[in-house]
């Protein structure tokens, strides 16, 4: 009887050809829809977190700001200022430090030639390199050595090389920093833009002690940049900087930080909430039009019911039980909803394709989204064909027979 019904079912949907195609319409296009949606809100969630991985989910920042006496907000870089000592404090006495840093940065303008070009010079340590996954091309990086020394010698980015050295070998040259010569002895990889769309490689390192002494005059630095050995211990990395920080700063029990510590992790995963709400709310409204398309399911099959009935009255009165026309019927729409899915997923992985390719936006397909949707609109189909068939089933065989 399960054969029969299948293929009395099938030769149900096929009769009526063009009904059953814009029926299906509904549903492949509720599915792709939420495919898409979902690819697209995936993309969004892989976009932040390859971002931030750039910078590094296991980093912490710290600057100097933090509250007054009173509760008032200072800003970040004021109040009590930071030093080179504070980062060699925090490195001897904090467990599962992985690399410190620190850095104090100005825009300057260079020149090389008859060529000039205004860039961000950052005045850091030979350890940023690492912790900020900064790779060379050509040359080294400068070393303690350069540091203790106050060397005039600086690495940089891909951009300040193609601005000032276009026709000549960039490492060995000299480049004008704020009219001081430095010798470039090192040349950055391209990182290309970060998160918040500033040119990473837009930028030329120096070493601290000859920024401090020699460009900017200064004791203090500006940022202390963190690395912890992974993710699972940056809580503690971040109490234990707090603790040796409030310890150097004379900060007494119950009184405000002078400084501020950005926890990358934390950014990390109030963006990755974030970017699942935005998911969701695609998916939810993707999933309308699936919807609707499980009204057209119920629809047509009312439409089918209202047309069969004297072959319902036959099939009854030959002996076919309530249960046997029931199943006709679900399986009719359950056809819908598995072929409707096929399809629907088929649209929604070409559509997060062409989102991608034309429109430049980055999607992910998931796997486990396109099972949702494809199960979502077979439970649609047998959702919306129970009241349809059920109506079919219950049909009285005589006033079925009687029915012109």
């Amino acid at each position: 009887m399960l054969n029969e019904s299948i293929k009395m079912a099938l030769a149900g949907i096929t009769s009526n050809k063009l009904r059953t195609f814009l029926t299906l319409l509904g549903i492949i296009i509720g599915v792709g829809a939420v495919i898409a949606m979902v690819s697209l809100g995936f993309g969004v969630k892989d976009s932040i977190k390859n971002n931030i991985s750039r910078l590094g989910s296991n980093l912490l920042i710290v600057s100097s700001g933090g509250r007054t006496t009173t509760g008032a907000r200072i800003a970040a870089g004021e109040g009590a200022r930071l030093t080179f000592e504070d980062a060699q404090a925090i490195e001897k006495q904090v467990d599962d430090i992985a690399g410190i840093s620190a850095s104090v940065n100005s825009s300057y303008q260079l020149v090389v030639g008859n060529q000039n070009w205004a860039a961000r010079v950052e005045g850091t340590t030979p350890s940023n390199f690492e912790i900020q996954n900064y790779e060379l091309n050509n040359g080294r990086i400068f070393t303690e050595r350069d540091l203790n020394s106050r060397a005039r010698v600086c690495v940089i980015g891909k951009t300040v090389a193609d601005n000032l050295f276009p026709d000549e070998n960039t490492v060995g040259s000299i480049m004008r920093i704020n009219k001081a010569p430095f010798q470039v002895i090192g040349l950055l990889k391209s990182k290309g833009q970060s998160g918040g769309g500033m040119d990473q490689d837009d930028i030329v390192f120096i070493p601290l002690t000859t920024a401090q002494n020699r460009m900017m005059g200064i004791t203090h630095v500006q940022r202390i940049t963190i690395q912890a050995v992974n993710e699972n211990v940056i809580n503690d990395v971040q109490a234990g900087v707090e603790q040796v920080l409030r310890q150097r700063h004379r900060i007494k029990a119950g009184e405000y930080d002078d400084f501020t510590i950005g926890n990358m992790a934390a950014i990390m995963e109030t963006m990755m909430e974030t970017a699942n709400t935005i998911t969701v709310l695609l998916g939810c409204i993707a999933a309308i039009s699936l919807l609707v398309g499980g009204i057209g399911i119920m629809n047509i099959m009312l439409v089918s019911v209202t047309e069969r009935t004297r072959e319902i009255g036959i099939r009854k009165a030959l002996g076919a039980t309530y249960d046997n026309i029931l199943l006709q019927f679900l399986i009719e729409a359950m056809v819908i909803g598995i072929v409707g899915g096929f399809f629907g997923a088929v649209l929604g992985v070409g559509a997060s394709f062409a989102i991608s390719y034309f429109a430049g936006w980055n999607t992910a397909i998931s796997v486990s989204a396109i099972i949702v949707a494809v199960v979502f609109s077979v439970g649609i189909g047998l959702f919306f064909g129970i009241y349809p068939a059920r109506k079919a089933a219950l049909l009285d065989p005589i006033d079925a027979l009687r029915y012109e």
